[in-house]
């Protein structure tokens, strides 16, 4: 669990190093069997949430880590990449506050693991 945790957080940086906005580490491995993390973000526009993706892809890749799935990189409004124990969503604004996934995710024992933007306060 814990190389689950450093990769979200990992991915949490290069999101806030690239200008992710509104980026959050949710531990939700207690509500689900899927994955341990989910590293949520958002770009400012289409082509910021394309940026975004391909940055921490491109970037773990450097290091050997390759997602076992993408989606959503065509449209850039809702990418996915899934690196099994961590599953980042990076969103364009509209897309996020519509589906407000960490709503769906949250149970009162969830816990909000880090927020880079406090990080710098």
């Amino acid at each position: 669990m814990e190389k689950a945790r450093e990769l979200a957080m990992d991915i949490a940086k290069i999101l806030y190093d690239k200008g992710g906005v509104d980026i959050r580490v949710l531990r939700v491995d207690h509500l689900t069997s899927i994955t341990d993390y989910f590293v949520i973000a958002s770009g400012r526009n289409v082509q910021a949430v394309r940026a975004l993706g391909e940055d921490v892809e491109d970037k773990l890749a450097e290091k050997g880590i390759l997602p076992r799935r993408r989606e959503g990189m065509n449209e850039s409004r809702w990418i996915v990449l899934d690196y099994a124990t961590v599953i980042l969503h990076v969103f364009h604004p509209e897309e996020r506050e519509y589906y407000n996934i960490e709503r769906l995710w949250t149970d009162g024992d969830n816990q909000l693991i880090y927020q880079p933007e406090e990080a710098q306060e």
